[in-house]
């Protein structure tokens, strides 16, 4: 119940310009200009949420099959692997990526969703290989002995009974996220980097504000709705 009314308050205060030029004015009455002009607040939210949404949509859509496809018998030869790559994909700087993918993909929003989803791709994929594997045997069995396929033995038991520990991994990534897409500024994605990054650039401490405080709030709306998710749906605790 409180989480929609702190929804609802954040909504109100990102529409709310005015608010935020009275609030920077109280905190910084030295700084000549308080708000960032490129856009209104409200549409650096929306913008940040796009990167958001889009890398975590491409996230879970590969991670969590890719984790499926790594515990089951004709995939886990290539288990290592997939390990490796996604551990590397969370190592290499976004940054780094950025400076690789802006050459073949332009600037904008396309390299730096795929910035993002790298980098948020490995709590995702480990997440769903540890809730599969911790799944007991004696229910892969009761549901091998009801003759169920290897198909309606993922559907029906593993995946259910795996449930919480995936979406744990997914709002760990999720939740990086609200933090990388920051970086998506620097190749004009927009988003609330774009307030940070001019704050640094021109040491207007208004403007770093600006964009890190709706940033910190965010994150913490988006942990609390998953982690409210999470203990809706039945299965195992998060264990990693």
């Amino acid at each position: 119940m409180w989480l929609g009314g702190a929804t609802i308050a954040f909504a109100l205060l990102i529409s709310q310009d005015s608010w935020w030029l009275w609030f920077l004015e109280k905190l910084f009455p030295a700084e000549s200009q308080l708000l960032h002009p490129r856009a209104s607040l409200q549409t650096l939210v929306v913008q940040h949420l796009a990167l958001i949404g889009a890398s975590s949509s491409l996230t879970i859509g590969i991670g969590v099959p890719l984790g499926i496809f790594v515990t089951r018998s004709y995939g886990k030869p290539f288990l290592g692997m997939t390990s490796d790559i996604t551990t590397f994909g969370q190592t290499f700087p976004p940054v780094a990526i950025l400076a690789l993918a802006v050459p073949l993909m332009g600037f904008g929003f396309k390299p730096t969703v795929l910035a993002l989803f790298l980098y948020g791709l490995l709590p995702v994929v480990r997440n769903t290989i540890a809730g599969l594997m911790a799944v007991p045997q004696e229910a892969r069995d009761a549901a091998q002995g009801l003759g169920m396929t290897a198909t309606q033995k993922l559907i029906r038991v593993e995946l259910p009974l795996a449930s919480r520990v995936i979406l744990a991994g997914i709002r760990t990534s999720v939740v990086i996220n609200v933090g990388t897409a920051m970086v998506g500024a620097v190749i004009g994605a927009g988003g609330l980097g774009s307030p940070i990054i001019a704050g640094l650039i021109q040491d207007n401490l208004a403007f770093v504000t600006q964009g890190a405080l709706p940033a910190a709030l965010l994150a913490l709306l988006l942990d609390q709705a998953l982690a409210g998710i999470e203990t809706l749906v039945p299965g195992q605790r998060a264990a990693v």
